[in-house]
């Protein structure tokens, strides 16, 4: 693989789909059929795209001798060679200018969103990712100041029902993958996540119970205060979707 093709790897283009929740900052805005805010909508996913990248970059730099040792993630640009060590890095710090300086031309809200985003994995990847509980609730903290990060875009007051919406929702998926992963790797769930040790699989079945319930009533006053405000009863129509859903 050439080294652009590499570089693209390093910043795993695969999960940049986590940042699509910067879009549901517009949706909770009731800005999605507003073509300028939806643009700036776009700007803060491709400046989060660009920060995630570096973040995934710089794991790689500071995980890369446990991952020559691991039997998949030897693979991984770094762990390889295909990137050396000192361009990694580079390649971080390029990245996260270039993710900032998105988030600034936005607007001064969406660049304190960014910042919070990289304060957040600067003390997750040290120190949270290997504590169980803290570890899912860092995971979906990120999720919620991508969420924010979309509200700051179109320029609109924070909404309560997105901070809880988002965080309920983001916490029952983190507890699923943990689930998921004590499942199907059993007794080498440890050398895969060193934290998995501290997971039962009835700990996160009564996790998962709690947080997919408290999703749903939250979704559900949420759409009746839409209803309230503006008379849109599409909102309440889509409950029984989300429940399909979840």
């Amino acid at each position: 693989m050439g080294t652009a093709g590499s570089l693209l790897r390093l910043a795993r283009p695969k999960q940049w789909t986590k940042n699509g929740f910067v879009l549901a900052g517009v949706l909770f805005a009731e800005k999605m059929f507003s073509p300028p805010h939806v643009f700036d909508a776009l700007l803060t996913f491709l400046a989060f795209c660009l920060l995630s990248g570096a973040v995934y970059a710089f794991n790689d730099v500071l995980d890369v001798e446990e991952d020559r040792k691991h039997p998949l993630k030897r693979f991984r640009p770094v762990a390889s060679g295909e990137v050396p060590v000192p361009a990694a890095v580079v390649y971080s710090v390029v990245l996260v200018a270039a993710g900032l300086a998105l988030c600034f031309y936005v607007n001064a809200g969406v660049g304190a969103a960014g910042l919070a985003y990289l304060a957040l994995q600067a003390v997750y990847t040290p120190f949270l990712k290997h504590m169980a509980i803290l570890d899912v609730m860092s995971i979906s903290a990120g999720f919620v100041i991508r969420a924010l990060a979309g509200v700051a875009a179109v320029n609109s007051p924070i909404s309560p029902w997105l901070i809880v919406c988002t965080g309920l929702l983001t916490l029952f998926l983190g507890f699923s993958k943990r689930r998921h992963e004590l499942a199907t790797l059993g007794d080498g769930a440890v050398v895969h996540r060193k934290n998995l040790r501290d997971y039962s699989v009835p700990l996160l079945d009564e996790m998962m119970n709690i947080m997919i319930s408290a999703t749903i009533i939250a979704y559900t006053l949420y759409t009746f205060t839409v209803y309230e405000r503006q008379d849109e009863i599409f909102m309440m129509a889509s409950i029984p979707f989300v429940v399909y859903g979840d």
